[in-house]
C-alpha cells in the first residue's frame, strides 16, 4: 500500500542584504529544526502571496519593514515529515531595526561567514549562491 503524500507547505523568506552582510535569525528552541538558522521568513498563509508573506513575517518576528525586490529562488524540498516549496526574496530595508521578537537571536553576517552557521539542509543550495556571488 503506498504511503499518503507528504503535506506540502509554502514558506517565503527575505534575504535582506546591508554594508555586505546579510540578516540571518535563529530559530527558537520550539519550533520545528530549532536552534537552526535561517533567513527571515515563515509559512504562507491562506489568501497570502509570498511576497505579502515576506512583509508579514518580517514585521512579527524581527520588527522591520521590508520589501521584495526580487524573486532569488524558488525550490522544492522535502524532509521525512513534510514537503516544502520555498520563495527566497531580495528585500530592501525599508525602516526599522531587526529585535528578536519571534527568533533566538540575530546576526549581520558576510557571505564567506554563512557556513559558519548550521543551517537547515533546505537553505543549503541558497547559501552556496550567496557565498559565490
Amino acid at each position: 500500500m503506498p504511503s499518503p503524500p507528504k503535506r506540502l507547505i509554502e514558506v517565503a523568506a527575505a534575504i535582506i542584504k546591508k554594508e555586505g552582510r546579510y540578516l540571518i535569525t535563529k530559530r527558537l528552541k520550539k519550533s520545528h529544526l530549532g536552534h537552526f538558522w535561517e533567513f527571515p521568513g515563515g509559512k504562507v498563509e491562506r489568501q497570502e502571496t509570498p511576497e505579502q508573506c515576506v512583509i508579514r513575517e518580517c514585521l512579527e518576528e524581527i520588527d522591520v519593514e521590508v520589501k521584495p525586490t526580487q524573486l532569488f529562488e524558488e525550490l522544492t524540498h522535502s524532509y521525512p515529515e513534510v514537503s516544502l516549496k520555498l520563495y527566497f526574496f531580495l528585500c530592501d530595508l525599508v525602516s526599522g531595526t531587526p529585535k528578536t521578537i519571534e527568533c533566538a537571536d540575530l546576526k549581520w553576517v558576510y557571505p564567506e561567514e554563512l557556513k559558519d552557521y548550521p543551517f537547515p539542509e533546505a537553505d543549503l543550495e541558497i547559501i552556496q549562491r550567496l557565498e559565490s556571488s
